[in-house]
């Protein structure tokens, strides 16, 4: 008989495991937990660079977001929920993709595209009667957008390219554009000068409003269009699994292409928005990197459109509130993306914990023959 061995089995220290699923109300009780964590971590660094109080850094972040809100004095407001709006509509355009898994990074771009278009049309085409000029406007904005982000469907829908270099790369190609159409029209100055034409109308004094209630109107669309329509059961299908979506009769190439198509579309109304309804100008920075932005927001909105509008609201707030404290105490311009870091990595963080556990390893000896 072979001598008895005794060996000792070493586990790692940590095991990580999927839990099963958390009540909502906890989960939402772990991220609100993040957020205030992540507010009193930019305070006490805020604290430690300016020496002042705790009170006097939030307070300065307040009158950053709503100015004067209580003396009548409302731009400010009207100003943050106008960049809230436009940070949404990226945020909902870029959804319907992602929730297929298609990793659409093209959003910068493809509003961008959308701008030009509107910028042509209100320069070339300013003699039509007004109303005629809107909806070609609004028309041109949503083709070419369209377009744009079509092109890098086709090409995963049929030769199963990498979709997410493909739309970042295409972003380049449409800052180069628009680079050269506003150094031909600019003559060489690198900058278009407001235009009159083709501006959206204004409701009452805000010229921000009619912005904003388009963005509402679409986000109501966007959670009827992914939770109640066939269309958004095939897009939730084909993020799932390709295999099974074709296995019930799904056309998952024809899903992709006009997925793509109404994310592109999306965008390219943004790019209307911040051109014809905002700047009323073009130049390569006009989106200012929201399109990424977009793709953290649609992310930790779980794809659902109306959380997809609290974290907008949210990053927006960060975004205006620390850049009035960066400018109040002389920091450096980038505090404000500093701040919008910190949450940024404490929801994700968390989301973490909301799906897994992490159990430690007991100490154990184990005895084999």
């Amino acid at each position: 008989m072979a001598d008895m061995q005794k060996t000792r089995h070493r586990e790692p220290l940590l095991h990580i495991a999927k839990r099963d699923d958390m009540a909502p109300w906890k989960a939402w009780l772990i991220r609100l937990t993040a957020i205030l964590i992540a507010f009193l971590l930019i305070g006490l660094v805020s604290m430690a660079l300016t020496g002042e109080g705790l009170g006097e850094i939030y307070s300065t972040m307040l009158r950053g977001v709503f100015g004067r809100l209580f003396q009548g004095k409302t731009s400010l407001l009207w100003t943050y929920l106008q960049r809230t709006a436009v940070l949404l509509c990226l945020g909902l355009a870029v959804t319907p993709a992602f929730k297929m898994k298609f990793w659409n990074c093209g959003a910068e771009g493809q509003a961008l595209m959308g701008g030009l278009a509107a910028m042509m049309c209100m320069i070339h085409l300013g003699h039509l009667p007004y109303p005629l000029l809107l909806i070609v406007i609004v028309g041109a904005s949503i083709l070419v957008g369209a377009v744009w982000g079509i092109i890098p469907a086709i090409f995963k829908a049929y030769y199963n390219t990498n979709e997410t270099l493909f739309t970042l790369m295409m972003n380049y190609i449409a800052i180069q554009i628009v680079s050269y159409y506003v150094y031909l029209v600019g003559q060489g100055s690198g900058v278009i000068q407001p235009v009159a034409t083709g501006n959206l109308p204004t409701i009452g004094n805000s010229k921000q409003l009619l912005n904003i209630l388009i963005v509402v109107a679409l986000m109501i669309v966007m959670f009827i269009y992914l939770k109640y329509s066939k269309q958004g059961y095939e897009i939730t299908v084909v993020g799932e699994s390709q295999n099974t979506a074709r296995y019930i009769g799904i056309n998952v190439k024809k899903v992709i292409l006009r997925t793509m198509l109404i994310s592109g579309a999306v965008c390219g109304i943004a790019g209307m928005l911040l051109v014809s309804g905002i700047d009323h100008s073009v130049n390569a920075d006009t989106i200012g990197g929201q399109g990424f932005t977009a793709i953290m927001v649609s992310w930790l909105g779980q794809f659902n459109p109306y959380i997809i509008a609290a974290m907008s609201a949210l990053i927006v707030f960060l975004e205006s509130g620390a850049g009035k404290v960066a400018d109040t105490f002389f920091l450096n311009g980038s505090f404000a993306g500093v701040a919008s870091g910190i949450v940024i990595l404490f929801l994700v963080g968390c989301e973490f914990f909301i799906r897994y556990s992490v159990r430690i390893r007991r100490a154990r000896k184990e005895e084999t023959v």
